[in-house]
Formats: structure tokens, sequence, C-alpha cells
């Protein structure tokens, strides 16, 4: 399974609390969690506030579609302050796609295809220039069969939140246990914490739909639980390290800076 491949049962509302919006913050920070179910201020109406809602998620996305690891690794799905309005539908869409058409995907497609042939995984695709495109087309229907179905098909109908909303503060086996629970739990539209049903319900629908492409020989119910299994898997592990990236770039920075003071 590629990297990354991002990583879904009905969604269950656990526990938590939303809470009112404060002030309108600028185009690039993430607001606090507000409560959609209620009206913000009392002259204003359902369509206003919807708009509103609306307009600060645009920012937001737009910010956090710049995002990236070491300016390389897309980190588009991440909220890093923890804080962030609903996403529409549109914008769910919209933040799936550019995800799955962000060129380090397409480029460890092709990476891995040929990691795929050195190693002799999936003999079923073939040698030679024929065996290297299938191996390439199959890793990537693989990442965007899961980012289309896990980031926006059932967000938009199980209305959940696709992002994975950090922690950022607490004890280190805290923040582990949060993100480890990433693909498990999620937060819905309505602010409230969730079993991640679209993560879990996108990752063994994205299995299934691999069969389709796979090397007849690995077909079958094995191959769609593995198949989930690893995404999930890669889920967890890499939640993980969105939670403490930022405090390592931060730890970076000051060490350099320590190091250029006189």
């Amino acid at each position: 399974m590629l990297l990354f491949a991002v990583a879904a049962c009905l969604a269950f509302p656990l526990h938590g609390q939303a809470q009112s919006q404060p002030a309108l913050p600028d185009a690039l920070s993430a607001p606090p969690q507000i409560d959609t179910t209620v009206t913000v201020y009392a002259h204003e109406t359902e369509a206003e506030r919807r708009e509103w809602i609306h307009s600060i998620a645009a920012q937001e996305l737009k910010a956090e579609e710049q995002q990236r690891i070491l300016t390389v690794v897309p980190n588009f799905n991440t909220v890093i302050s923890g804080l962030a309005m609903p996403l529409s539908s549109g914008q769910k869409l919209d933040l799936a796609v550019h995800n799955a058409v962000d060129p380090f995907n397409i480029v460890g497609a092709v990476v891995l295809a040929g990691a795929s042939e050195l190693t002799d995984t999936h003999p079923g695709y073939g040698w030679g220039p024929g065996g290297f495109a299938k191996r390439t087309g199959g890793n990537y229907a693989d990442v965007t069969d899961g980012t289309m179905l896990s980031g926006a098909v059932f967000p938009i109908l199980l209305h959940q939140d696709p992002r994975f909303f950090r922690q950022g503060t607490g004890s280190i086996s805290s923040r582990v246990r949060h993100a480890l629970s990433a693909p498990f739990i999620c937060r819905g539209d309505n602010g409230l914490t969730q079993v991640n049903a679209s993560n879990i319900l996108g990752s063994f629908t994205a299995g299934a739909i691999s069969n389709a492409y796979y090397p007849a020989n690995e077909r079958g119910v094995g191959l769609t639980l593995v198949n989930s299994s690893v995404v999930m898997l890669e889920g967890a592990l890499g939640s993980v390290g969105l939670e403490f990236a930022p405090d390592v770039g931060a730890w970076w920075k000051n060490r350099k800076n320590r190091r250029s003071e006189p």
C-alpha cells in the first residue's frame, strides 16, 4: 500500500461537547470548534450562519492545503491547532481530490512499483515495461480509492470530518493514544466525537475494490482484509508522526537559532 494512504460502521456519538464561536479569526489561524446546531447570534438567520461557517472553513482549508512535512510530504488532512470549522460536502471533496492528485503520491506510486519489481512482489503483474505500468497503476489506484472513499464519499454521507485533529498538549502517552485512535475515532460535523465509520468503511471498501485490478491469483477475501488492515495500520502510525511533527520542527528551528547566535 502507498505511503500515507490515508487513512472507516455507522457513526455513533461517543462524548465531547462543541463550544460557542468567539470573534472572527484571521485567515491562517484555526478557529475554535463550534456547535453548528445552535444559532451563534440571535439576529443571524440560519443561511447567514452557514455562509459564515463556510467562509471561515474555506480560509482554513486553503491554508491546510499548503501544509507539507519537510516541504515535500503532503500534510493536507491535519488540523495542526486541533481546532477548525466543519467542512461542507464540497470542501471535503476538494480536499480529497487535492490529496489524490498531489505529485508526491504519483511519484510514490512509481517508486513503489520499482521496489515491487526488485523484490518480486505481485509476480502476477509480469515483468518489464508492462508489469511496471501495472504495478504503478495498482499502487496509484490504492491511494486514489482510499483517499476518495475515506476522505470524501463516506465523510459526506455520514457527516464526519476526514481530517486528523492534533491534541498538541498533554503527556506524550496521551498524545500517542490520541493519534493511534485516529483511524477509529473522529470528529463529526456536529463537533462531537464519533466512531470513525468513514475511515473504516472507506478502507475496507477500497480493499474490496483492489480485487478488480490486482493479479487474479491474489484476489479474494484475504486480499481485501490484508489491504484494509495495512491502510488502518499506516493511518495509526502516520497519525503519531503528524501529532509530533510540529514539535520536532519547532525544536529543530530553535536548535538552529541557538547555534547561529554569537
